[in-house]
């Protein structure tokens, strides 16, 4: 019966280890929310002892979480501009922020629309209803609104305009029509057979679509965030942003 402390001494390690998982929560922009699941299950082959929680929405409103004290470990924005909000107010870890992707603006139109083939025909008084992420809060918005001002459209979509919380919002009332067009992420047009792609942006018309990331310094698990930010800029996790449509950063 010697073998029953042996057993009860590795089951007694094994439970410990088990116990024993480093929670990391990243929090992510909405245009990562199909890449960044096989990001997490390749991460876990090599960190097992990491166990990975995301926390997808748009990615202003993850930089008003931040502010707000929200335990995150990894931010990743569709914009720069929400890492420069939380540098400028100090609660970035600073030598931590990397950019890990790159992205592509689209216009798209339901798949049957065979009317709109560029931006400008968002003008034509038959486009009654334009769905766009909320600029304030959504990145993809501003850089629609960007393009739309670098087009010299602002002033005639202005009424057309209908501003939802997130890209797969966008995307899904363009896909069952309750939107004459849209404009998302080329990542984000690819995920659905309802809508087709009517014209791409130049990129001159907008800021470069920059993926940044950065560990907030509240963050309680600050080595664990720093190995998946490297993981992140890996050659591995590149091919995987690339199989989904992401482009390398600059």
């Amino acid at each position: 019966m010697k073998f029953v402390p042996a057993f009860l001494t590795l089951l007694a390690a094994l439970n410990l280890r088990a116990g024993a998982e480093t929670p990391l929560t990243v929090s992510a922009a909405t245009s990562l929310r199909d890449v960044l699941p096989e990001l997490k299950t390749l991460y876990a082959r090599d960190h097992a002892d990491v166990a990975i929680t995301l926390n997808i929405a748009g990615s202003g409103t993850l930089q008003h979480q931040i502010e707000n004290g929200a335990p995150v470990d990894v931010f990743i924005s569709a914009s720069p501009k929400e890492i420069f909000a939380l540098e400028k107010r100090d609660l970035l870890v600073r030598d931590s922020i990397r950019n890990v992707a790159r992205n592509t603006l689209v216009l798209i139109v339901p798949k049957e629309n065979t009317t709109i083939h560029a931006f400008a025909d968002l003008a034509n008084p038959e486009v009654r209803h334009i769905a766009i992420g909320e600029p304030r809060t959504v990145a993809v918005g501003t850089y629609t609104m960007e393009t739309f001002a670098a087009l010299k459209l602002t002033d005639a979509l202005a009424p057309k305009l209908v501003n939802l919380l997130d890209v797969g919002q966008v995307l899904t009332n363009v896909g069952t029509g309750d939107a004459d067009a849209g404009v998302v992420y080329v990542t984000d047009a690819h995920r659905s057979t309802k809508v087709r792609i009517a014209a791409t942006a130049e990129p001159k018309t907008h800021q470069t679509i920059l993926y940044p990331c950065a560990i907030p310094k509240a963050s309680q698990q600050k080595a664990a965030a720093h190995a998946f930010i490297a993981f992140l800029t890996s050659p591995a996790a590149r091919a995987v942003f690339e199989k989904h449509g992401f482009l390398p950063p600059p």
